[in-house]
């Protein structure tokens, strides 16, 4: 179900059927402005969402790279006039600052709330973009632009596995893992892909981490177990000779998986036996000289000392059955005794294959989001040339291929929102803000603050990265751009804040 549009007057369906995983549950304003989309829609495929993401020691969000599609970055741009509200300016406070809390000043911190959005384009890839966690009635709600969650690419539908991991650092999820389940945007940016509107509020089920005792062992493969940092082992176990030659055929060869083992066995015999092989073994004194000469149980038995002369801390340090002994010299001796023996050597042989297991910890539910790192208030018809400081992770190339960021780390920028609106033509852009900014793909879904306090972490979004440009045409990209906030866009966020999700582990 798309766009399911409800009558005006900010009504919503009904907490019971936001659990069944309805896919368009939202408020509509006159116009009809509010599109809705389900990402997740039922709990189990939620559930493989989260294990898509999170297995093998959270491989698949390593591998996932910025979402750069060329049509985002553009040449062709101007200006326009001054921005006019629609309706009068609006905002919702930040979480935590419901009440008013005096504190100092600090230098400037990175927001909690800030991270990394990961989904799956309909072409199959992996992809991220950055967003935001904001004020909501159940504390579930993530800020981003509108691309990065509608595939422009694949007629407007959403895109798949939607995750928001707060906090990523190379692979890290110290917040847990949030998937999402319902993602609103403007009717316009769904449908006419107009880029005035790319934005989206997507609400989260309860975060998920890996906190707890540990769970059922799963058996993968030798590099799957390689990498796995956490829990895992190893068992042998023992096959038949045919069965080690299949997988011999199937392997090229020996591998780490099918291999076999020699277990040498000896036994006493005569000097003159076929193939009888001489050896030593290192006795006591008291062995060695109670040992009988010549002929013994059909073997000769031989007797040979060494005498070894050794440091004074590898003299303490001795413990093997040899003798001790400071020589008339000052010498640290230790006299060894060998028996002699001739034995015969047979050999058994004994195959095996090798299965490899990680064991993962216990998914635990660690609560809400907004509960976890807070969120940012939101903020709409401000006035144009506000300071702003910006938030996201960098990472895809410039023009000219140079790629100045590791996209592992947030970065930001501050400033002064252009007074003039950007036009762009290719992207059905009329209005946008701007911002002077030299970042890269990846950054795109990222926060745009007002007020933002170094000390709270705390600031009100006023948009989100949507476009990133050259202005000056040197091939490196110096802007970004950003829908404006407006009166449609406080229905619409509105609508998603008052929507509830629940949770997935009970």
């Amino acid at each position: 179900m798309k766009r399911i549009l409800l009558p005006a007057g900010g009504a919503i369906l009904a907490t019971g059927l936001l659990a069944a995983g309805l896919a368009g549950t939202a408020a509509a304003n006159a116009s009809g402005d509010i599109a809705s989309d389900a990402l997740a829609k039922t709990e189990a495929q939620a559930a493989e969402t989260l294990d898509f993401w999170t297995k093998s020691n959270n491989a698949a969000l390593k591998q996932a790279v910025a979402f750069n599609p060329d049509s985002l970055e553009v040449e062709k741009i101007s200006r326009g006039g001054g921005y006019s509200a629609d309706t009068k300016p609006g905002s919702s406070l930040p979480i935590g600052e419901e009440k008013k809390v005096a504190v100092k000043s600090q230098n400037v911190n990175m927001p909690k709330t800030i991270g990394k959005v990961f989904f799956e384009g309909r072409d199959g890839k992996l992809y991220y973009c950055s967003g935001t966690s904001v004020q909501s009635q159940y504390r579930n709600l993530v800020a981003t632009a509108g691309h990065c969650v509608y595939d422009i690419a694949g007629n407007d539908e959403v895109v798949s596995r939607w995750v928001f991991v707060p906090g990523y650092y190379q692979g890290k999820t110290p917040y847990g893992v949030y998937v999402g389940k319902q993602a609103f945007t403007h009717y316009d940016f769904d449908v006419y892909e107009d880029f005035d509107r790319d934005y989206s509020f997507v609400t989260v089920y309860n975060g998920i981490g890996g906190v707890g005792a540990s769970g059922t062992p799963s058996k993968v493969s030798k590099a799957e177990y390689d990498a796995y940092q956490g829990e895992k082992f190893a068992k042998d176990i023992s096959i038949s000779e045919a069965d080690y030659q299949k997988c011999k055929d199937l392997n090229g060869g020996e591998t780490t998986d099918c291999w076999a083992k020699i277990t040498k066995i000896e036994d006493l015999a005569g000097p003159d036996f076929p193939g009888a092989i001489k050896t030593l073994k290192e006795v006591s004194a008291d062995q060695f000289n109670a040992a009988p000469t010549g002929e013994a149980n059909g073997a000769k038995a031989l007797k040979a000392t060494w005498v070894e002369n050794v440091t004074e801390s590898a003299y303490k340090a001795y413990t093997g059955p040899g003798y001790r002994k400071i020589d008339s010299k000052g010498n640290f001796t230790i006299t060894h005794y060998y028996l002699k023996y001739w034995v015969k050597k047979t050999a058994t042989v004994g195959y095996f294959r090798t299965e490899f297991y990680t064991v993962a910890s216990a998914l635990k539910d660690v609560g809400r989001l907004g509960d976890n790192v807070g969120g940012q208030g939101v903020a709409w018809n401000q006035a144009p040339g506000k300071v702003v400081r910006t938030f996201g992770y960098p990472f895809g190339p410039n023009p000219d291929g140079s790629k100045p960021y590791t996209g592992v780390t947030p970065k930001w920028c501050y400033g002064k929102t252009a007074s003039k609106v950007v036009k762009i033509p290719a992207r059905k852009v009329e209005e946008q803000q701007s911002l002077k900014c030299a970042v890269t793909a990846g950054y795109d879904g990222g926060p745009w603050l007002a007020n933002y306090s170094n000390a709270k972490r705390l600031g009100y979004v006023t948009g989100v990265t949507s476009l990133i440009v050259d202005l000056d045409g040197n091939k490196r990209y110096d802007t970004i751009t950003s829908p404006i906030f407006d009166g449609e866009t406080a229905a619409i966020y509105k609508a998603a804040a008052a929507s509830w999700s629940g949770k997935l582990v009970k």
